[in-house]
């Protein structure tokens, strides 16, 4: 070492959080053969980290025969939250094999949730500590947020902070996690002519 300055390894940061996990490529290929056909009103969504996949399926809003071009909007919110919690009771057994048998495919916790209309409601998912070390002007915004009501404390106003980022960064982010595939890409390729 020189200058207290350690050498990086070819690859991308993030050691054993990203080395040791299984590869979660097909994992929407593998839901959409897994799951009933009539949970969902198409494929699910996925949402995929290092720790957790989520799975969001639509479920199927049902039509009053006397409602025609009735749309998600016209139909009544308690009979949207019952028709979640119907699904969300008559599944479970099912759901929690199927996520027992996808965690051990893709070493992350899986975790569901449906959309009925345009509520999105998430059943349990994970919740995961991230520590950090901030010096005193990152610590004086999260101080403000708190003193403002924004969040209860720094990790609140923190959490805060992170969803506000990521909403307004949406875009730029999709551009860099595609970069990121397309040099996953080329690494696994290796040279050619070798």
């Amino acid at each position: 070492m020189r200058h207290g300055h350690r050498g990086r390894e070819f690859g991308r940061p993030g050691g054993w959080q990203q080395a040791d996990l299984p590869d979660a490529a097909d994992a929407s290929d593998w839901f959409a053969g897994r799951l009933p056909a009539d949970w969902f009103t198409g494929p699910p969504t996925l949402e995929i980290d290092r720790d957790e996949i989520v799975v969001v399926g639509e479920l199927p809003l049902p039509t009053p025969e006397s409602a025609e071009g009735e749309d998600a909007a016209d139909v009544p919110q308690a009979t949207r939250e019952g028709l979640v919690s119907r699904f969300r009771e008559s599944t479970r057994a099912a759901r929690m094999q199927i996520a027992q048998e996808a965690q051990a495919r893709y070493g992350r916790n899986v975790a569901w949730g449906v959309t009925a209309g345009d509520d999105r409601i998430l059943f349990t998912h994970l919740a995961v500590p991230v520590m950090t070390r901030l010096r005193q002007p990152e610590r004086k915004v999260l101080d403000t947020l708190i003193d403002a009501g924004v969040a209860r404390s720094r990790s609140d106003a923190l959490a805060w902070t992170v969803k506000l980022a990521g909403k307004h960064a949406e875009e730029w982010l999709d551009e860099l996690r595609g970069a990121m595939r397309k040099v996953d890409d080329l690494r696994s390729e290796g040279p050619r002519g070798l």
